[in-house]
């Protein structure tokens, strides 16, 4: 067998385990390593797999071209593997997930793979956040989702098949019922029918077995579970060497843009002690910490947490702080980390805006926290924005351009005093509206809309010395629309799109889709079809949210003890 491209010498915590008498696992995540190996939910169920006597568990990554699929630890090729499980976090990755099994040799439809489970013919279960937001687009390619967290039972899912392993497998069909009927958080797409009208809308969602849940429930980790943290460390990846670390899961701000806000709730944020145990777990050598959920976290937990890496020697990482959250024991560990890079996420382009996706941040709070960024030492500061919200005006980029002016003025000041200036680099992203979330009604801007007001902010940002503008395609963003809010209509059209090199559209058109018809206005009453899976969330409650968006009003942050508006509690 081939020797496996990546070198696992340069890893630490890589698991190789012989496959005498042990059912195999591979875990697949269609992307590069160097992406994959920042993912901790892959690192997390990597762990748990390997941590069963009676199976091993491999990582298959994207490969740079057409090529077998191979396990980074053993360098076999995927069609090995009995079980391959599935880690979706984006969009994109999509297509990515049906190259991996055409060129791996397996059947990309399910209702295509033998009756009988085993290597050539495997079970491909799908798990990840993009699965539980929505996983009708990937329905005709899976076997079964496992829809929430994978502390919440999932190595009982796969507890029987490594029984029956030694023995022979069971049928795919026999074994995907009864898991159906097992428990919640069990998700077998083949066992559902979805019924549309005329109209093009969804009528019906019915089961096609006695008893099946409709919908289907998620699951989410029990009270007391560990905090995720890093399992595997490696140079060859996006973040080199970084030991990350989760303060929470979900977000109680209630952006309504974000769907982590709404699929993870209630929003649980892990006590200082949890998270400094796990950080009390890491290499000795490793003086790199990155903190995840650094939006979310209170500012109170987030000054414990950086105290102990103060005093512990240890830099710290992050991939974006919220503005009204710097406090001084942050900003000093900022400082003593000799971080150079930060970011920051206005989100929408005005204060108007800011009301609009409730995520109640001031421009004094945001120069406050560029001006206490810079002063602790960052030489590069990063502003997140999204363009084609929902009642954005060309008034609303105007006042973006003049946040950017007022915030390089401000840190100007600080850089022409130590004797370097801090660059700014401003991302546009499109806005892509999202099941789960208030705007899921929302149509998607067009590409057309979204053109016009990137030339827009070109323009004035050109006027900025110092200042980098980088922006996503707004054509990338309208597929990742169809996407976010399609179905499993899409099916077709996604196995064309990853056999061929056509543009996506064109695609679509030869299977007679729209692409409005998945990226267009939703109704306050119509049924959609990722309500396949029950997030607790009462009825009424995002179009309320959507209602209190429009008219510019705020909704209080979470409070799980008290609050009840969302009816997940």
């Amino acid at each position: 067998m081939p020797p496996s491209p990546i070198d696992l010498k340069q890893e630490r915590g890589a698991i190789k385990k012989k496959w005498t008498g042990r059912l195999p696992v591979a875990l697949l995540f269609p992307n590069v390593y160097e992406l994959a190996m920042s993912n901790l939910g892959l690192q997390q169920v990597y762990a748990m797999v390997n941590g069963a006597d009676d199976m091993v568990c491999e990582r298959v990554f994207l490969p740079p071209g057409p090529a077998v699929p191979l396990s980074v630890e053993s360098g076999r090729p995927l069609a090995d593997f009995p079980v391959i499980l599935c880690a979706l976090s984006f969009e994109h990755d999509y297509l990515n997930l049906l190259r991996l099994l055409r060129w791996g040799n397996i059947a990309p439809l399910s209702d295509q793979r033998a009756p009988l489970l085993g290597p050539g013919e495997p079970l491909v279960i799908g798990g990840g956040v993009a699965t539980f937001i929505n996983p009708e687009p990937l329905a005709p390619f899976i076997d079964l989702f496992w829809v929430g967290e994978a502390e919440a039972g999932f190595m009982e899912l796969l507890a029987p098949l490594a029984k029956a392993w030694t023995r022979g497998m069971p049928e795919r069909s026999e074994f995907l019922a009864a898991a159906a009927l097992a428990g919640p958080g069990r998700y077998v797409p083949s066992l559902y029918d979805f019924c549309y009208g005329a109209d093009g809308t969804l009528a019906e969602i019915k089961g096609g077995m006695a008893d099946l849940p409709l919908p289907v429930t998620k699951v989410i980790a029990p009270p007391g579970s560990p905090v995720a943290h890093s399992t595997l460390l490696t140079p060859n990846t996006e973040f080199s060497d970084l030991y990350l670390a989760e303060l929470g899961r979900g977000c109680s701000r209630g952006c309504r843009f974000c769907a982590a806000g709404f699929v993870y709730r209630p929003p649980r944020l892990w006590e200082p002690e949890a998270i400094i145990q796990a950080l009390a777990e890491k290499d000795q050598h490793c003086q790199r910490v990155g903190l995840l959920g650094m939006e979310m976290a209170h500012p109170e937990d987030l000054a414990a947490v950086a105290s102990h890496l103060t005093d512990h020697g240890c830099a710290l990482s992050f991939s974006s702080l919220r503005a009204d959250a710097l406090s001084p024991e942050l900003l000093e560990l900022l400082a003593a980390s000799k971080l150079k890079t930060a970011a920051i996420a206005p989100d929408g382009a005005s204060e108007r805006l800011r009301r609009v996706i409730n995520k109640g941040l001031t421009s004094a709070d945001l120069i406050t926290a560029a001006r206490s960024l810079v002063a602790a030492g960052v030489v590069n500061l990063k502003l997140y924005f999204m363009i084609g919200l929902p009642t954005e005006t060309e008034d609303d980029l105007t006042e973006l351009l003049e946040l950017v002016a007022m915030i390089k003025e401000e840190i100007d000041v600080i850089g022409r005093k130590r004797g370097r200036l801090t660059a700014i680099t401003v991302s546009l992203n499109s806005f892509v509206p999202k099941a789960w979330t208030p705007f899921q009604y929302v149509p998607f801007a067009g590409v057309r809309v979204l053109k016009k007001r990137l030339k827009l902010i070109r323009q004035g940002i050109k006027e900025l010395a110092n200042v980098r503008l980088k922006v996503d395609r707004p054509d990338t963003a309208f597929f990742q629309a169809v996407l976010a809010r399609g179905d499993r209509r899409l099916a077709p059209a996604l196995l064309a799109m990853a056999e061929g090199k056509r543009n996506w559209r064109q695609v679509m058109a030869d299977f007679d889709l729209d692409p409005l018809t998945f990226a267009g206005p939703r109704g306050e009453d119509e049924q959609l079809p990722w309500q396949v899976i029950a997030h607790h969330i009462k009825p009424g409650y995002l179009w309320q949210e959507y209602q209190r968006g429009l008219a510019e009003k705020k909704t209080m942050a979470c409070e799980p003890a008290i609050c009840k508006r969302c009816g997940v509690c």
